[in-house]
């Protein structure tokens, strides 16, 4: 790279993009990187504050921004997205698939962690939709070292650093709605409803729907009756709370359920429990819904829901982890997932 005078540039090509931005207008690229320099674009470019620029006067030992920014999206890109051109340089990820999408983040974090690399990227386990981009990437210098550039690839290690997990499709999700007063017509089933509309939102729809009152062992049955008939998915709403009739719980354990949480460091949503169920070689996912899910915009159900449609099992460490950024802040307009909550 070598610095000479604007006034003397003509005929040379520009080495990097050159931004201009107009407020409220614009905010792009004025010229490319590549771009031969003429005499009109002399007075444009003094007027960018641009009283010298840059030429390539390679030597063969540094990397331009844009190859080292392609060399950061080698390091993250993974299947289910595909990367844009650069642009000033920077290049971003965007999603091919409905999915969630996940970071290595110890990994991420010690590339950051070197001077002058930049990876920017969606939440951990946010869920994302064909088009949505997942990340940007760029180096600080306009040129860099090679040998830098490897010192980046050692530390970040063979395994891309990003990954979606896409949806699977076909799911048969099963419901158990709970509750003497439901069972014997007292009350309407406002439950219900409220799963088939999220689960719609991901393309899936209630296949199977059993009522039982609060008797333990009737609960019980009911999923013993979806486990055996083929559920991928079953959410059992009512009786979660710690009331003596609210027998929920006990009936998921008594179907054989590994119960992997029963609460959750989460508001709305302390009553969560998560089980997993093997029938046949799959691995059945099995949800205990607490009454917060029917009337709250969102709780730990819609942070969970995303990824048993991925497939992607969850520890009990991990739900206990969920306590910093698991208060929702009921905002007026509800914009979750594009929100702290549970991110």
């Amino acid at each position: 790279m070598k610095e000479i005078r604007t006034v003397d540039a003509v005929g040379q090509r520009l080495c990097h993009d050159i931004t201009q931005i107009v407020r409220g207008v614009t905010k792009d690229a004025r010229f490319r990187k590549g771009h031969v320099i003429c005499e009109a674009d002399v007075p444009v470019l003094l007027s960018l504050g641009k009283d010298h620029i840059y030429i390539w006067d390679a030597d063969g030992s540094q990397l331009h921004e844009d190859e080292a920014a392609d060399v950061l999206r080698a390091l993250c890109q993974n299947a289910h997205m595909h990367a844009t051109a650069p642009k000033e340089g920077k290049i971003e990820l965007v999603a091919d698939c409905d999915g969630v999408f996940q970071v290595d983040a110890d990994r991420l974090n010690a590339v950051n962690e070197i001077e002058d690399m930049t990876i920017a990227t969606l939440p951990q386990n946010m869920p994302v939709q064909k088009g949505r981009h997942l990340a940007g990437m760029r180096v600080t210098p306009l040129f860099i070292g090679k040998e830098r550039m490897e010192e980046v690839k050692k530390v970040a290690g063979s395994e891309p650093l990003l990954r979606i997990r896409p949806y699977r499709k076909n799911l048969r999700v099963g419901v158990v709605t709970t509750g003497t007063e439901v069972f014997l017509g007292r009350i309407e089933d406002t439950f219900t409803p409220v799963l088939a509309a999220k689960l719609k939102a991901f393309g899936l729809a209630i296949a199977a729907h059993r009522l039982t009152d609060d008797v333990t062992e009737h609960t019980q049955a009911a999923i013993e009756e979806l486990l055996a008939c083929g559920m991928d998915i079953i959410l059992c709403t009512g009786g979660m709370s710690v009331d003596p009739d609210d027998r929920t719980p006990a009936a998921i354990r008594a179907a054989g359920v590994d119960i992997v949480t029963y609460g959750a460091p989460v508001l709305p949503g302390a009553m969560f429990l998560l089980g997993y169920a093997e029938r046949e070689g799959r691995q059945v996912t099995v949800m205990g819904l607490p009454g917060c899910v029917m009337f709250d915009k969102a709780t730990i159900f819609d942070r969970i829901l995303p990824r048993a449609i991925a497939g992607d099992a969850i520890t009990r460490r991990e739900i206990r982890h969920f306590g910093v950024g698991g208060l929702c802040m009921r905002c007026e307009t509800c914009h979750y997932p594009v929100c702290g909550f549970a991110h």
